[in-house]
């Protein structure tokens, strides 16, 4: 019996959408790998959590990692994970639809920034149709853990997307990418290890790159007398795969940083401020925390996400961990790594209040004591290159201007109106608070 092939039309503004990332946003085309290996990335992590508590899970399968596998003949580039994989309708909900950001004000205001914020991608949720800015037609073949059915999702961006029933081996998930002509450089090793340790260093799993080396044969000796030698394919680890939070502060630059955070955030501005820490005693942990560089648009939204990710002894644990932070500081960034957390069976939540309160005492101080050093620092001076200079294309070298920058007048205005709720709503810390406090 023919298997049946579903078509699916895209949601209207999703279909909108698609378009001006396609059309309009090619400033950066290479966002693409970045955001399909956080994806993937995210995918191995939402496994390792649910075998905490799902013994057999992983099977024979325990080495977790993320490969890249360029084709000249073919003309793709895959990304492939041994991740969570999803399910048919999974497939369906995660790439059909833009639910969470409002479709049709993400639709606006792409529209209204057209090139100049490549960052609203990422913003809003939508990092996979970034694989739109290099490919013509994107196949995705995906098995859930646990599953014995494998479906895969195809789409041009024009026309919806087709689901039917497909073959894979193990869990995990396929991305082909069927690239334009004018983007073959991302099927070039050289490239597409340079893209991962420039954006994806710090992921925490294997990044592997399948690549063509020459090997000899034996013995043996071509015409010219030279060794004879062949092609093989291998597998060739370019990133560290270490968790950016574990290594010593000192051994972290701060591009190193900012790469991270726009890995963690999806966005393409720098942060404004973060501080490392880690703190030892009754509570272990290590902490990574952002100020981000601009507010986001949904600030204020009753839905707005905390963006702390919780981690324990390295594995990832909840996305928005809103046990961590106040409401009032819902504006930061970063990840928290413990010794101390449990639990509980449901794994949505953590159990131990009185350990979870201890953390969240620690993170809410040295949030406070990041934003009091900014208030204290001053106007400083950042060497930013001249907008629209063309010296460079030219052949000389880029001009830059020195701007003057209050960072915390630039917090102020970005976040003030949040940081006031913590001398309402936070009789602990009311008089830190109120020192940050600023009027005109």
């Amino acid at each position: 019996m023919t298997q049946q092939v579903e078509q699916h039309a895209f949601q209207a503004e999703v279909d909108e959408v698609l378009s001006i990332v396609v059309n309009s946003l090619y400033s950066h085309k290479e966002v693409f790998l970045r955001e399909l290996i956080s994806n993937a990335s995210d995918a191995l992590d939402k496994l390792s959590f649910r075998a905490l508590t799902e013994h057999g899970l992983l099977g024979d399968d325990k080495e977790l990692h993320i490969d890249l596998i360029p084709s000249e003949d073919a003309g793709t580039l895959t990304i492939r994970d041994n991740g969570i994989g999803m399910t048919h309708d999974e497939l369906v909900q995660n790439l059909g639809t833009i639910a969470k950001s409002g479709t049709k004000q993400l639709a606006q205001q792409l529209a209204a920034e057209g090139k100049k914020d490549i960052s609203l991608i990422g913003k809003f949720g939508v990092g996979f149709y970034a694989a739109f800015l290099v490919a013509d037609k994107v196949t995705v073949t995906s098995r859930a853990a646990g599953s014995d059915q494998a479906w895969m999702w195809v789409s041009d961006a024009k026309s919806g997307f087709t689901i039917e029933p497909s073959e894979r081996e193990a869990r995990g998930t396929n991305i082909i990418l069927h690239l334009k002509e004018d983007a073959s450089e991302f099927l070039r090793e050289y490239e597409l290890r340079n893209l991962v340790r420039r954006y994806s260093d710090y992921v925490r799993h294997p990044i592997r790159l399948r690549v063509e080396r020459q090997k000899p044969v034996g013995d043996e000796k071509d015409e010219k007398g030279n060794p004879k030698t062949e092609k093989v394919q291998e597998w060739e680890t370019v990133n560290t795969a270490s968790a950016l939070w574990t290594r010593p502060k000192g051994e972290v630059t701060e591009e190193q940083y900012h790469d991270f955070y726009k890995h963690l955030t999806h966005e393409w501005t720098d942060p404004l401020a973060y501080t490392h820490f880690k703190v030892e005693g009754t509570q272990e942990l290590t902490g990574l925390l952002f100020v981000p560089g601009q507010a986001p648009m949904d600030l204020f939204s009753n839905k707005q996400n905390k963006g702390v990710r919780l981690y324990v002894k390295r594995v990832f644990i909840k996305e928005d961990c809103e046990e961590l932070l106040p409401e009032w500081l819902r504006f930061m960034r970063g990840v928290i790594d413990t010794e101390d957390l449990a639990l509980n069976v449901s794994r949505e939540t953590v159990q131990q209040e009185r350990v979870t309160a201890g953390i969240k005492k620690q993170v809410v101080n040295k949030t406070l004591t990041l934003l009091e050093e900014l208030a204290e620092e001053g106007e400083t001076t950042r060497t930013e290159p001249v907008e629209d200079d063309e010296s460079d294309e030219e052949g000389g070298e880029q001009r830059t201007v020195e701007v003057k920058i209050h960072r915390y007048h630039k917090f102020w205005s970005a976040f003030g109106r949040i940081l006031k709720e913590g001398v309402h709503y936070d009789w602990n810390n009311k008089e830190r608070v109120a020192k940050l406090l600023r009027y005109r």
